[in-house]
């Protein structure tokens, strides 16, 4: 099938199987492998990507399922040479170890601050309770979260933080 998908601001059309995973098309095809792929049955979380503004875990959703839509990757979160805060909370406050589950870590940590920017560690907590880190205990992540939230960045270099009131 043909499918045209705008991945971090850029299009892709490519003819792809229709059993095809997101997570496949956007490494294989698109070439962006920061999107890991852990467990192939949605247990992980380390493929979280967000779709249309909603984060997904892109093991379980096809290729064909994006098209026409908008899809961003932890490659996305950069803007103009500049890290997002979530990913420079996640340097600060050594977010990771090894760093496979990182990258879903953050796309659902970004989606939390654009929708709560002041979270509690609860509420990180919760919104972080689909994915698995198999090397700490969650404390620095949830510590990286918080550094992000209490270090916005700067509405000229960064997109994201453009949230419409509720």
């Amino acid at each position: 099938m043909m499918i045209t998908v705008t991945v971090n601001g850029e299009r892709h059309s490519h003819d792809v199987e229709p059993r095809l995973l997101l997570v496949h098309f956007l490494r294989d095809v698109v070439g962006l492998t920061g999107t890991h792929w852990g467990c192939d049955t949605s247990n992980c979380g380390a493929c979280v990507v967000w779709l249309d503004d909603t984060p997904v875990k892109s093991c379980t959703a096809l290729a064909v399922m994006a098209d026409g839509r908008t899809v961003r990757t932890v490659e996305g979160l950069e803007r103009d040479g500049e890290l997002d805060p979530v990913q420079r909370g996640f340097m600060e406050c050594h977010g990771l170890q090894c760093g496979f589950c990182t990258p879903g870590m953050m796309m659902t940590s970004r989606w939390l601050l654009d929708r709560n920017p002041d979270p509690s560690e609860e509420e990180i907590r919760e919104a972080l309770s689909g994915q698995l880190c198999r090397c700490t205990g969650y404390e620095n992540i949830v510590r990286s979260v918080r550094w992000a939230a209490e270090n916005p960045a700067d509405d000229s270099t960064e997109a994201s933080q453009e949230v419409s009131p509720s």
